[in-house]
């Protein structure tokens, strides 16, 4: 998980704001989901913005094993999960990700 946020581009990377990125094993209220962002976007947050708690990725270790990829493939798609989950942390919805490819 380091790597992935250590390849972000330094434009990107320099948005990012208030997040935390955390593994668990499974989310037991969305059966499936391989990674989930919770917070305020970005794009979503205004002048008052101030003293809360960090937004925060998810990422469910438990969804992407059961996968059955091998080392290689889980990597890059515990990579592709994390990308996406930033990508709502700097504002951009699944129909744009849809539309670049990152549904």
């Amino acid at each position: 998980m380091d790597v992935t946020l250590e390849e972000l581009p330094v434009e990107i990377a320099r948005r990012i704001d208030n997040l935390v990125v955390v593994v668990e094993e499974r989310d037991p209220h969305r059966e499936g989901l391989l990674g989930f962002y919770q917070g305020v976007s970005l794009r979503d947050r205004g002048m008052n913005y101030a003293g809360v708690l960090p937004d925060r990725i998810s990422i469910f270790m438990d969804t992407h094993l059961a996968l059955g990829l091998d080392d290689e493939g889980t990597a890059e798609e515990i990579r592709r999960t994390v990308l996406h989950e930033i990508a709502h942390h700097l504002g951009i919805d699944d129909h744009r990700l849809q539309e670049l490819g990152w549904g």
